[in-house]
C-alpha cells in the first residue's frame, strides 16, 4: 500500500488532474475531500468523479452551517475587506477545508495532505499555513506546483485518462465559489484592460425589474432576520445574494496585491456579503461609541490582510478576534436595505434600542436639549493648546 494522502477536491480541472496524478506519477493513494461550503453543485457527481479520476475514496462534508457561523460572523464582524474591496470569499474558506482535511487524514490514516494551488496563488499559503498550525506533523505535497503543465496541457492530460472535467479550451475560466461569494480568473479576465464579458457572471444577472427593500435584523453583530423572520445564517445569506444579486449589483473588478509579491486581476460577485457588510458596518454607526469606533475600524485592514494572508490561526488574529467580538455587544437592531434598478443597493434606514443616537441632542428644533451654553468653554479649553502655540511662535516667528 502507497503512502496516503487527503486531496482537497473540488471537482475542478487541477484536483481531478492532480488524483491521477498523485496515484500515477507519486504512487499515493488519494482519499478526495470535497467541502461543502455553499458553492452548490452535485456532490454526487463531483464525489462520482473523484472516484472515476482513481481516488480510492471520495468525502463529502456538508460545511454549510460550520462555516457560516465560525468563519463567516468573525469576518462581518470585522467588516473585513481586503484592500478595502474584497470580502475574502476563497480567504475565508481555506481554513475551514483545512480543518477538515486534517479531520480526514487523522480518520483515515494519511500522512499528508495535497491541494491543487499552483506556485504563485494565494491559496497554497492559506492551505499550508492553516495545516501546520493544526497539525504540524503531516507532509504537505502540492502537485501543481511540481507537474509544470500549463493550463491547457492540464485539459489535455485530463482528456488522455478520460478524466471527467468541465472546464475546456474554449471556457477557460477557474471558478472558486461560496456561500460568500464567486470568484473568477484566468482566460481574458488576465488582461486587465478587457472589460469582463458577460458569461463569466452568474450571480449577479440584472433580472428585477421593480425596486425592492429587505430590512435585515442583527443580534450582537450576527445576522438573524430578513424582514423580522428569522433564518438559519447560510440560508439567509443564500436569500439576500439572491435578491441583491437579482439587480446587477455586488460586482468587484479589481486588481489585487497577492500574498506572494505579484499583481492579479481578479472578478468577484458578492452581492451577499457587501450587503451584509454594508448593513452591518452602518449599524455600527448607529451603536458604537466614537473611540471604539475609530479604533475598529484602524484594526479592520489588518484583520482582513491576516485573514487574507493565511493567518486564520494564529495569536494575533485570535486577539483581534476578542475585541470585535467585545466590540459587539451592542450592535443590535435593523437596518433597511434598498435595491433599485438599475443596478443599486444602499441603506435606506437604521434603528436600534441601544443606538447612541439621540434626536433630543441632535435636533435643531423644539426638542433641542443639548445645553449650548457650555459649548463655549468646551471649546476654548479643545484649542487652549493650539492658541497658545499661535501666540507664542508663530506670532513670534513673524516677527523674526
Amino acid at each position: 500500500m502507497g503512502k496516503r494522502v487527503v486531496l482537497a477536491y473540488s471537482g475542478g480541472l487541477d484536483t481531478s488532474v492532480a488524483v491521477k496524478w498523485l496515484g500515477e506519477e507519486k504512487g499515493m493513494e488519494v482519499i478526495a475531500l470535497a467541502a461543502d461550503v455553499g458553492q452548490g453543485g452535485d456532490f454526487d457527481e463531483i464525489r462520482r468523479r473523484a472516484l472515476v479520476a482513481g481516488a480510492v475514496e471520495a468525502v463529502v462534508v456538508d460545511c454549510k452551517e460550520e462555516y457560516a457561523r465560525d468563519f463567516v460572523v468573525p469576518a462581518l464582524k470585522a467588516n473585513a475587506k481586503y484592500e478595502g474591496k474584497y470580502p475574502l470569499v476563497s480567504s475565508l474558506s481555506r481554513p475551514i477545508i483545512a480543518k477538515h482535511l486534517v479531520a480526514a487524514a487523522r480518520e483515515h490514516g494519511a500522512e499528508a495532505i495535497a491541494h491543487g494551488c499552483t506556485g504563485k496563488g494565494n491559496d497554497q499559503v492559506r492551505f499550508e499555513v492553516s495545516t501546520r498550525a493544526l497539525a504540524p506533523d503531516l507532509d504537505i505535497v502540492a502537485p501543481v506546483r511540481e507537474w509544470g503543465l500549463t493550463r491547457e496541457q492540464s485539459i489535455e492530460y485530463a482528456a488522455r485518462f478520460d478524466i471527467p472535467v468541465t472546464v475546456t479550451k474554449a471556457s477557460p475560466y477557474s471558478i472558486d465559489q461560496n456561500l460568500w461569494g464567486r470568484t473568477i480568473e484566468c482566460g481574458i479576465l488576465e488582461d486587465p484592460w478587457e472589460q469582463p464579458p458577460e458569461e463569466v457572471y452568474e450571480l449577479t444577472t440584472p433580472t428585477a425589474t421593480e425596486a425592492t427593500e429587505l430590512t435585515i435584523g442583527f443580534v450582537q453583530g450576527v445576522p438573524v432576520s430578513i424582514d423580522g423572520k428569522e433564518l438559519p445564517l447560510h440560508e439567509l445569506i443564500e436569500r439576500v445574494t439572491t435578491v441583491v444579486g437579482s439587480y446587477g449589483w455586488g460586482r468587484i473588478d479589481m486588481v489585487e496585491n497577492r500574498r506572494v509579491g505579484i499583481k492579479s486581476r481578479e472578478i468577484y460577485e458578492c452581492p451577499g456579503s457587501l450587503a451584509l457588510l454594508m448593513a452591518h458596518a452602518d449599524l455600527e454607526d448607529l451603536t458604537l461609541e466614537r473611540d471604539l469606533a475609530h479604533e475598529k475600524a484602524r484594526l479592520e485592514p489588518r484583520y482582513a490582510e491576516l485573514v487574507y494572508d493565511g493567518l486564520w490561526f494564529s495569536p494575533l488574529k485570535q486577539a483581534l478576534d476578542a475585541f470585535v467580538a467585545e466590540s459587539q455587544r451592542f450592535v443590535t437592531g435593523e437596518v433597511r436595505l434598498r435595491c433599485e434598478v438599475p443596478g443599486r443597493c444602499i441603506v435606506a434606514g437604521r434603528r436600534s434600542e441601544v443606538g447612541l443616537y439621540d434626536y433630543g441632542l441632535a435636533t435643531y428644533e423644539a426638542a433641542d436639549k443639548f445645553r449650548h451654553q457650555d459649548a463655549e468653554g468646551f471649546v476654548r479649553l479643545w484649542g487652549l493648546g493650539i492658541e497658545t502655540w499661535a501666540n507664542r511662535q508663530v506670532r513670534k516667528g513673524e516677527t523674526r
